[in-house]
């Protein structure tokens, strides 16, 4: 039956779903689907969270948004779960802390520190470390590489809070080995892993393109990146997102 914010059917999505959190970002990646936007069929637009359905390179494809923040984007996987989807690639931006990663570049998360209280309140205040498949980010790293992308590859954090004021905010967390800020990776991470616990084959991972760096000396504000070169950096990360999803799948 259709879901309370998705309102789809199971059929309408495919095993593999892209999950921007920018539903325009969604409309962009349907439009590289087999045969652009004409050939895709949309499945959602409930509350402007766009989801599409179509094929890449013959491999049956869903994208559909997440919109902003963990609270969301746990809404959005619990009905993606349930309507069936099995493979989820998050794919976004992100604020870069980690020592010499610059505006521009890709990380991929192997995992996400949970700040954030959407997967606080899946816990229950338990001590709990969220991963990445292994299997999905190796295949984002080998698809990064073969665009000639050097990801970085390590752990970020979710958080809730973008305009953080914090003075020790972005030091603490490099210090921690911490690679960027990002707002929704963890509860994904969760949320597949509790599915994986009750014996369903889902995984998850997160791709993401850095917007912004953080700094002592640098706020979001002064170094985020102007929006059409952030475009064409964004554009090369679903590219490779795709081609990870479509080999993971075959996989």
């Amino acid at each position: 039956m259709p879901q309370i914010h998705l309102r789809a059917e199971a059929a309408d999505y495919a095993p593999l779903v892209l999950i921007p959190g920018d539903p325009q970002r969604a409309t962009a990646i349907a439009g590289k689907f087999d045969g652009g936007l004409a050939a895709v069929r949309p499945v959602n637009s409930h509350r402007a969270l766009l989801g599409y359905t179509g094929k890449y390179k013959g491999v049956p494809v869903s994208v559909q948004a997440s919109g902003m923040g963990a609270p969301s984007m746990a809404i959005v996987v619990e009905e993606l779960l349930r309507l069936g989807a099995r493979r989820l690639i998050r794919v976004g931006t992100c604020g870069g802390i980690g020592r010499g990663i610059e505006t521009g570049e890709i990380v991929i998360a192997a995992g996400a520190t949970p700040v954030d209280g959407a997967t606080a309140s899946y816990l229950h205040g338990d001590p709990y470390a969220p991963t990445a498949d292994p299997g999905l980010t190796r295949a984002l790293v080998e698809a990064a590489e073969k665009a000639d992308l050097k990801p970085h590859v390590g752990q970020v954090a979710t958080v809730d809070v973008f305009y953080n004021p914090d003075p020790d905010y972005a030091p603490k967390w490099r210090s921690r080995g911490v690679l960027a800020f990002e707002m929704e990776s963890s509860v994904l991470f969760y949320l597949a892993a509790r599915a994986r616990a009750a014996g369903e084959d889902v995984s998850a991972a997160t791709i993401l393109t850095v917007s912004d760096v953080l700094s002592e000396k640098t706020t979001s504000e002064q170094s985020y990146m102007p929006l059409d070169q952030l475009d064409a950096r964004i554009e090369k990360m679903i590219e490779v997102a795709l081609e990870a999803g479509v080999a993971g799948m075959a996989g």
